[in-house]
């Protein structure tokens, strides 16, 4: 995979790797055991900011943005991908991928058009050997993928595209039929088919374009041709889960909520809240 230039000293750092493995553990914190004969510290903060995760290195703990787990915990138990073709759209540095190899699908798949994320991901799989297909890819390259895939879990993405319904129709051609589609998404919570559309940002997200209400998110999976759609959890997003750690650079959710008021952001729009939802292909 060609990267930019840019990266290049990153790409053969992690080329040059040659761990001797122990033992590798891929629940919540995705841990790996060396023989210790090298360092990894500096090249693990040298691809910084790490959003996702956390991993752990021998002593090398990488305490990332996100405490991943508690999302994914939420979504495993309707996880069954053994022996499927199995999709992560908006993949990040794989954390979910990682997690979801555990279950033994036939092919995995990660997309995320980000090259720092790959970076992050070709990384720790230079310890995992995960049999992952990491793709430089988005929403906008599901069409050379129609039918393809049994699972697709589009995981904190569908707010930042800002036409959420072509993203859920070319989301479901890229689905064989009956295949499922996992969702996290933000909500409002309203009882009307309704969707916040911030003027300028959200939480200081520039790229946050519309915000539904359940009702209105089952609407528009309806529509694209969808069915069955059920919830599996609704959350609130709080500092126990995304918080500003030495791993990344810049701010974090507490610097996103108003200081005098942790139930809205700083424009003044409801704290986040995730819905986590089940659909399936007509």
């Amino acid at each position: 995979m060609q990267l930019s230039s840019r990266f290049a000293e990153l790409v053969e750092a992690i080329k040059a790797l040659n761990p001797r493995v122990l033992s590798c553990d891929l629940s919540d914190i995705i841990r790996v055991e060396t023989d210790k004969t090298e360092s990894y510290e500096t090249l693990a903060r040298s691809l910084k900011p790490w959003r996702k995760g956390p991993f752990a290195i021998d002593d090398l703990f990488i305490d990332s943005e996100w405490r991943s787990f508690i999302k994914y915990n939420l979504i495993a138990p309707r996880l069954n991908l053994e022996g499927k073709s199995v999709l992560d759209l908006g993949c990040n540095n794989g954390y979910y991928l990682f997690r979801m190899s555990a279950q033994n699908p036939a092919e995995l798949f990660g997309f995320d058009p980000s090259e720092r994320f790959f970076l992050q991901f070709a990384f720790i799989n230079r310890f995992i050997n995960a049999p992952i297909i990491y793709a430089l890819k988005g929403t906008q390259d599901l069409g050379d993928f129609l039918e393809r895939f049994d699972t697709i879990a589009c995981l904190g993405v569908l707010y930042h595209r800002s036409d959420p319904i072509a993203t859920l129709k070319a989301i479901g051609g890229a689905l064989r039929k009956g295949g499922e589609l996992i969702l996290d998404t933000l909500i409002i919570q309203s009882a009307q088919s309704a969707a916040l559309t911030p003027k300028t940002s959200y939480a200081k997200m520039p790229n946050v374009w519309f915000i539904p209400s359940v009702e209105a998110l089952f609407a528009w999976l309806e529509r694209t041709g969808f069915s069955d759609a059920e919830t599996i959890a609704i959350k609130p997003t709080d500092t126990s889960e995304q918080r500003k750690t030495e791993w990344i650079d810049g701010e974090s959710l507490g610097d996103f909520l108003d200081a005098n008021d942790a139930r809205r952001t700083v424009e003044g729009y409801p704290a986040p809240v995730r819905a986590y939802v089940r659909a399936v292909k007509r």
